[in-house]
């Protein structure tokens, strides 16, 4: 009878084993899922400062080249278009990203494509509120670049992690899932030629 209890003890303190070592592993991938997701929050929140610099600079340009509406309505255009993209972190794809990004990426065209308009007015570029929101958006556009960089690097530790010989198996049981990169629009190696 001894035995037979000694063995039964055994049994419950390794299945305890087990599922305390089981859970650990769940735990530490919801918690790196999560950083994945919170750092994805945080591209979308710079991209998000971004918009919200545009109007006032929309405004300020405005004032000085009433006529040079196209490149004004271009910038509005490709404003909603990116503030119109969202994505799910918790079951984001590639092609998310992909979208996301080419939404983003026509924002930036017709910005840049503001100022090269706003070169024509001297007036405007030493206007200080101007300048101001140049400054804010240059930042921004750092932001932006360093919270894409942090999104990859907690995607790439996620993905190790759940990768790994044993967690594999306990990700695809749990659900979880590769979270994808956030990787530069095919083209972008290439320096823009600027014409004016």
């Amino acid at each position: 009878m001894r035995n037979l209890l000694i063995g039964i003890a055994a049994i419950v303190v390794l299945g305890l084993i087990g599922f305390s070592w089981f859970t650990g592993k769940y735990d530490t991938m919801v918690a790196m899922e999560e950083e994945v997701n919170a750092s994805w929050a945080n591209v979308e929140a710079q991209y998000q400062r971004r918009a919200d610099l545009i109007p006032n600079l929309v405004s300020t340009v405005k004032g000085y080249a009433a006529h040079e509406k196209e490149a004004l309505t271009a910038v509005i255009e490709a404003r909603a278009k990116a503030t119109s993209v969202n994505i799910d972190p918790s079951n984001m794809t590639a092609q998310d990203i992909q979208n996301f990004n080419g939404a983003q990426t026509g924002l930036a065209s017709a910005l840049s494509k503001l100022m090269v308009v706003v070169e024509k007015y001297p007036d405007l570029k030493a206007n200080q509120n101007f300048l101001q929101l140049q400054a804010q958006l240059e930042g921004t556009e750092n932001r932006i670049s360093v919270a894409r960089t942090r999104y990859n690097d907690t995607s790439k530790e996620y993905n190790r992690y759940i990768k790994g010989f044993i967690n594999k198996f306990i990700a695809s049981s749990s659900g979880f899932e590769e979270k994808p990169y956030f990787e530069a629009k095919e083209g972008t190696d290439v320096a823009p030629e600027v014409k004016f």
